[in-house]
């Protein structure tokens, strides 16, 4: 499978303090990337690095072999928001619209039709077991529901990579269980890549690959054969 996302010589400075030091690392298609590492370690800021959310000092950021770190402010959000999908630890669904519209909200700022962007996000309620839940705002479903609702919007405009931060942090075990089994299986049935910061070993334990980061550089990698 060829490599959807790189980084090659990534470093990033905040003052003093050297959060990444020269990391390298490729993302292949429907490949799923685990980022571990204790507090400090620099996993969230590669993780933010590579989806463009920060830039690095030194080094360079490839989507599907053209660098996309260096570019302008505005080609950089749109590249956020029709190529990247995200997943965040406590989801970061609008209460005040139901699933279908939270899902649907990635395409309608783009500048799809509402009811176009409804019927394409519905898709996705079946297949992460969602259905009957298109009208529930967020404050009337469960942790697990909410987070399988941010799975959808994250997938619905069809990216190349998903970026995971703690996805399951904020969920019991069996829910977490659930969700990330979710998570995998669905993002790579659709294509796209995901790469996922984690502090739990076993949600780690369902990606393909693991890196272990410390002091900003990688300092194991352990790659596994998923059923």
């Amino acid at each position: 499978m060829s490599t959807v996302l790189a980084g090659y010589g990534l470093v990033k400075k905040y003052g003093p303090t050297t959060a990444l030091a020269g990391v390298d690392v490729e993302v292949r298609e429907r490949d799923s990337l685990a980022i571990m590492g204790p507090s400090g370690s620099g996993k969230s800021t590669l993780l933010h690095t590579l989806a463009g959310i920060i830039r690095p000092n030194e080094g360079q950021v490839l989507l599907r072999g053209e660098r996309v770190d260096n570019l302008g402010e505005n080609r950089l959000s749109a590249l956020r928001r029709k190529r990247f999908g995200f997943v965040f630890q406590f989801g970061q669904l609008l209460p005040e619209l139901p699933a279908e519209e939270n899902v649907a909200l990635p395409l309608m700022l783009e500048g799809t039709p509402r009811r176009q962007a409804v019927d394409r996000a519905r898709r996705w309620f079946a297949p992460l077991g969602l259905e009957g839940l298109e009208q529930r705002r967020p404050g009337q479903l469960s942790g697990g529901q909410a987070q399988r609702v941010a799975i959808a919007r994250a997938l619905v405009a069809e990216p190349d990579v998903v970026f995971a931060d703690e996805p399951t942090g904020a969920l019991d075990q069996r829910t977490s269980e659930e969700v990330i089994r979710l998570l995998t299986s669905v993002t790579r049935a659709s294509g796209a890549a995901l790469v996922m910061v984690t502090h739990d070993a076993d949600v780690a334990a369902h990606c393909d690959r693991i890196l272990q980061v410390r002091d900003g550089r990688i300092s194991n990698y352990s790659q596994f054969t998923v059923a």
